[in-house]
């Protein structure tokens, strides 16, 4: 046996249960719903048990124990959770969990069969709150309700990749530009009329998206008010398997889904939410908040290869470009670890060698074609 390979296995586990402790402490400190914050905390409190039990595996193995400090990933999700919400972050620890989840299954140590459960169960418990099909048991039911669908996707993955698109796109649009030799001004003409093209078609994609989305929805929603007025008691039946199908005994299910049908509003946002899956307060979403969302993330990151030919011309402007460019690519790289967890450092270097070679690229189509036009 690699002794030093388990020591850094146990190092490794410890950081993410210590990780996942203070998310989850954080969690619960901002969730506005009581029940659902107090779900925070004992996921909090299980974390802080598979802490100790990595910690005891260490000091079995006579590593010295390292100062309990928060991982830069740990603490900017949490920081991202503080500024836009319990709900930006969710589908980012789901994620995290269910990756821990199945790297216990391949560890050996006596006891871990335990913990890769109980992580199962906070991706479990954290897909029902993001808006997963799969439903909780029991009374949990009635706690989750009207957090079915809190969104789409991974807001954070969305505002990454959207501000990387600009980024990308603009920054190998001036280096074609700039390999062209346009006279005067040439390369910063053509770099914002990119972002803003591209910016604005983001914007319209986005908003087709998501104003389909909500007529979908909305279609979905009348068709089941028919049905409701048509056959009340079918899709009250259905109404009561459906909670059945979530861990309520029979009896249970039939008595809250007489309940709910007995006021007709309250029947339609049922069914809407448990059959259909759609939060009819949200349906999708505001397609214009989705445009606008989306215009200036593409052009926020458009915007900074496209800075340094505000005030520069030629091989200065394009060093700029380049090195500005280089910079928020590692960044972007950096931020995509949050989602993936993997190294900052290959993830960061990774997103720099593609983005620079594709501007590369272009600057050498731009070069060709500039003097295949000047003759």
């Amino acid at each position: 046996m690699d002794t030093s390979k388990d020591e850094t296995r146990y190092l490794a586990n410890w950081q993410k249960e210590v990780d996942g402790t203070a998310l989850y402490l954080v969690l619960a400190e901002i969730e506005k719903q009581p029940k659902l914050a107090e779900v925070f905390r004992l996921m909090a409190a299980s974390e802080e048990k598979h802490t100790a039990f990595w910690e005891k595996r260490l000091e079995q193995a006579g590593v010295k124990l390292p100062r309990r400090r928060v991982s830069w990933r740990a603490r900017s999700m949490s920081f991202l959770a503080r500024r836009f919400g319990v709900n930006f972050i969710l589908p980012t620890l789901t994620s995290g969990e269910q990756i821990t989840s199945s790297e216990y299954d391949s560890q050996p140590e006596s006891g871990i069969e335990a913990m890769s459960a109980d992580e199962k169960s906070h991706a479990r418990l954290l897909q029902e709150v993001t808006g997963g099909k799969s439903g909780l048991s029991g009374g949990a039911v009635a706690q989750m309700e009207g957090r079915h669908r809190v969104g789409g996707g991974n807001a954070l993955r969305a505002a990454v990749l959207g501000a990387n698109d600009g980024l990308v796109s603009v920054l190998s649009l001036t280096m074609g530009a700039a390999g062209a030799n346009l006279p005067g001004h040439g390369v910063l003409i053509t770099g914002i009329a990119g972002l803003l093209a591209g910016a604005s078609s983001m914007a319209l994609g986005e908003w087709l998206s998501v104003q389909s989305s909500r007529e979908l929805y909305q279609r979905q929603i009348s068709l089941e008010a028919d049905e409701i007025a048509d056959h009340p008691e079918e899709e009250q039946e259905e109404l009561a398997l459906i909670y059945q199908a979530k861990g309520l005994p029979l009896e249970r299910a039939r008595e809250m889904a007489a309940h709910i049908t007995a006021d007709k509003d309250n029947f339609l946002d049922a069914l809407t939410r448990e059959e259909l899956g759609i939060n009819p307060k949200e349906l999708g979403g505001s397609p214009w908040e989705a445009a606008i969302t989306s215009f200036f993330l593409f052009a926020g990151g458009a915007f900074i290869p496209l800075f340094p030919y505000i005030f520069l011309q030629g091989l200065t402007a394009i060093i700029l470009s380049l090195s500005l460019g280089a910079l928020a690519l590692f960044l972007s790289g950096a931020a995509i670890t949050l989602m993936t967890g993997r190294s900052v450092w290959v993830s960061g270097f990774r997103q720099v060698l593609i983005g620079i070679l594709a501007a590369v690229l272009v600057f050498g189509v731009g070069r060709l074609i500039g003097v295949t036009v000047g003759g």
